[in-house]
């Protein structure tokens, strides 16, 4: 077994979430992973590609998803029994991991105590001077693009080169004063950026341990994969962390960095060459202009894959009439915000529902295989009756384009938190924010709340937390009836899941009276009850939103064969290249890195 330079961890929203009474709530019901975000980011794949090209072996262990599948999985024990790289890195990426992440930090800090631990991601980037001056950090690398920064970090803590050349990196140093290097701005765009997630696969075949690289719970029963089109955005929805604004603010960009079309095509082949699972391309692809959306249409016409596109305005017809020429399996995403386009507008999207609807039209006409349209509750200028309007609407858009049961509305609350970085964080008042949590810290503590009515770090104008709460409960349910309706969804699920949104509606009741008095142990009391409604989607039937895939779900020739080669060819490396040999010249090289940069 390879010995690591970086071990990558992966640590749950909350440590330890097996343990603690908390109504995490319907918060992660509308994505892949669970309500403790099991799923860690695409960086730990594109850095891990750079360093293994420069000579640096990584290793990726999902803490989370190896917790949340075994109860009794011994976090202290499998950290202690890991060998000491040269770093330990782990994502503070979104916030809802503001908890686990540091938690886990200090569990790494106890049992490595001379392993400098690195933390990265969009939160570490808007925390770095609060995050570093936590015990157990020593590095915090920001920006959205970090794989050239973390590689020279790696060339300074394994030739001992100085730490104060490297851009984007708040560090420590060994009489315990913080320091801010300067920030470098981005790549302009991701063509020297390796997506490539086979390369994920054959480290856990040489790592020996499937279960730590697994992206989420069930994965390998629905092994859906994204491919990332640009970093950055050209939207500015007013709670979104990774808006135009966010972007320009925390990581210097001034406009989005895109993936070549041709490059994010054979991302999306290179998925289709060992899994039947479906591909969500990440971003619309129009964001770059029509002529980047035909290129990448064009190179990735004939595959087969359930392929997924994001839609962030309504489309032309002729537009759809590519995709479906290209893509026979393609799915859309829309995420509509609100029925009520003065509330859209006021979260950062302008378009009527006549434009949107005739996109839908288009889309069902030209065979899209599925249609999600996604409704927000928390939102500017959103009032209790307008989150139940918005079941209404739903109705509407079933009964004139849901006959055949391709759409599927779905609804969920902006939870746990409007991100820092973002419009509504940054200007509350501009919106009708009223911000609770401002620090990590503050944020942190949220997070082991004993409901997510007190985790929530907003209320705005128009609604309460409570009412947020609420009436995202009430929404659910009329959600819930109108998919038994219109046959999504059976009703024996549904009524399991209709019994878990009443019993999740009670429990932040006596919740929030418990909590108002006191009452710790009464909370407590409540913990069978909380856990049974915490371990059901609640806003969605259990598998509503996968797509359908082929019983052989992969490809296992094309996997023996990556496997294969992979395994030969380093071989070759290490008969090519002595480990001494070879150690020589990788320390040349960064000598070289360092010296180019400090001259620039």
């Amino acid at each position: 077994m390879t010995t690591p330079a970086l071990i990558l961890l992966h640590a749950p929203s909350v440590y330890d979430f097996r343990k603690m009474t908390i109504l995490r709530g319907p918060v992660s019901d509308l994505v892949p992973s669970s309500s403790i975000f099991e799923m860690y980011p695409i960086g730990f794949t594109t850095l891990s590609a750079r360093l293994e090209d420069h000579g640096y072996p990584v290793r990726v262990v999902n803490l989370a998803a190896r917790m949340l599948r075994d109860p009794h999985f011994d976090v202290e024990t499998f950290v202690a029994n890991l060998p000491s790289p040269l770093a330990f890195g782990l994502d503070l990426h979104w916030l809802p991991h503001a908890h686990g992440s540091l938690a886990i930090a200090e569990i790494v800090k106890r049992l490595h105590p001379d392993v400098p631990i690195l933390m990265g991601g969009f939160s570490s980037t808007y925390f770095h001077e609060e995050l570093i001056q936590y015990p157990q950090v020593d590095l915090v690398m920001r920006g959205d693009s970090t794989e050239e920064p973390v590689t020279l970090l790696m060339d300074a803590l394994n030739y001992d080169l100085p730490l104060d050349t490297i851009p984007n990196l708040t560090w420590r140093d060994k009489e315990g004063r913080s320091h801010v290097n300067p920030m470098q701005e981005g790549p302009p765009d991701l063509s020297n950026i390796e997506f490539d997630y086979r390369r994920l696969m054959i480290a856990a075949a040489r790592d020996m341990d499937l279960p730590s690289y697994l992206p989420f719970m069930g994965w390998m029963q629905y092994p859906i994969m994204p491919v990332l089109s640009c970093r950055g955005c050209t939207a500015n929805c007013a709670g979104c962390g990774g808006s135009n604004f966010a972007f320009r603010n925390m990581h210097g960009r001034s406009r989005p960095a895109y993936r070549p079309p041709e490059r994010l095509a054979d991302d999306l082949r290179q998925i289709a060459s060992v899994t039947n699972g479906p591909v969500f391309v990440l971003g619309d692809i129009r964001q770059a202009g029509q002529d980047y959306a035909q290129r990448f249409l064009d190179a990735v016409r004939g595959i087969e894959v359930p392929t997924i596109i994001e839609l962030f305005r309504p489309a032309s017809r002729e537009f759809l009439q590519t995709v479906a020429n290209s893509l026979p399996n393609f799915a859309l995403e829309i995420s509509l915000e609100s029925h009520d386009p003065e509330v859209r507008h006021a979260f950062g999207k302008s378009y009527g529902n006549e434009q949107i609807e005739k996109t839908m039209r288009a889309a069902l006409d030209l065979g899209v295989k599925r249609l999600d349209i996604f409704f927000m509750v928390g939102l500017p200028k959103q009032t209790y009756q307008s989150v139940l309007d918005t079941a209404g609407y739903a109705e509407k858009l079933l009964s004139d384009y849901g006959a055949d049961g391709r759409l599927h509305p779905f609804i969920g609350p902006m939870a746990p938190f409007v991100d820092p970085g973002s419009l509504a964080f940054e200007r509350p008042d501009q919106f009708g924010y009223h911000i609770f949590h401002r620090t990590l810290e503050e944020h942190r503590r949220a997070l082991i709340e004993p409901s997510w009515q007190f985790t929530l770090n907003y209320e705005t104008n128009w609604m309460t937390r409570r009412e947020i709460v609420q009436s995202t409960y009430e929404a659910g349910l009329r959600f819930n009836h109108l998919k038994v309706q219109y046959g999504l969804v059976d009703s024996r699920e549904a009524a399991r899941v209709e019994g878990a949104i009443q019993e999740g509606s009670r429990l932040a009741d006596e919740i929030d009276r418990l909590r108002a008095a006191e009452d710790q142990a009464g909370i407590d009391e409540l913990a069978p009850r909380v856990a049974a409604v915490n371990a059901t989607r609640i806003l969605e039937e259990k598998s509503e939103l996968n797509l359908p895939v082929a019983a052989r779900r992969f490809k296992l020739f094309s996997l023996m064969t990556l496997l294969t080669w992979s395994w030969i060819r380093h071989t070759w490396m290490m008969l090519a290249h002595p480990p001494l040999r070879r150690r020589e010249e990788l320390r040349n090289a960064a000598v070289k890195r360092a010296s180019s940069l400090v001259k620039g």
